[in-house]
């Protein structure tokens, strides 16, 4: 059985992956602050995982996550048509992003996570602090 009706399955097709407007507005902030980084960047050789930003010398990832997609705490829903599919299909996204992050951090590398509904500056503000470092 499809995950959905054709309609909703074109509408979730056009999701973009990359270059959204959350992710824009953060990457418009860090570069305002000066701040260079790599786009939709696999941090890690062998970790088949994209990171949105990469800032390979100081080993910080940054993702940001949908809130629909990765189950956010505050603004996840779950679609009626076909749930048990989705309840798993979003649940494994979820267990997907903690196992990244625990790839990464065996690394040395540091994980932002940062929710679609974040406020760019508060979000900026966040990754500058772990680029500066302990």
């Amino acid at each position: 059985m499809p995950a959905t009706d054709p309609a909703t399955s074109a509408r979730m097709s056009a999701q973009r992956r990359r270059d959204t407007k959350p992710e824009i507005a953060l990457r418009r902030e860090l570069h305002r602050r000066g701040l260079r980084y790599f786009v939709d960047r696999a941090p890690v050789k062998g970790v088949r995982r994209r990171a949105d930003l990469v800032f390979p010398r100081r080993k910080v990832a940054v993702f940001v996550d949908g809130c629909f997609w990765h189950s956010c705490p505050q603004h996840a829903t779950f679609p009626k048509n076909n749930a048990q599919w989705w309840t798993d299909k979003l649940a494994a996204n979820v267990v997907r992003d903690r196992d990244t992050d625990a790839r990464l951090t065996e690394q040395g590398w540091t994980v932002i996570r940062i929710w679609e509904h974040e406020d760019p500056l508060v979000a900026a503000e966040r990754v500058q602090k772990a680029l500066l470092g302990p």
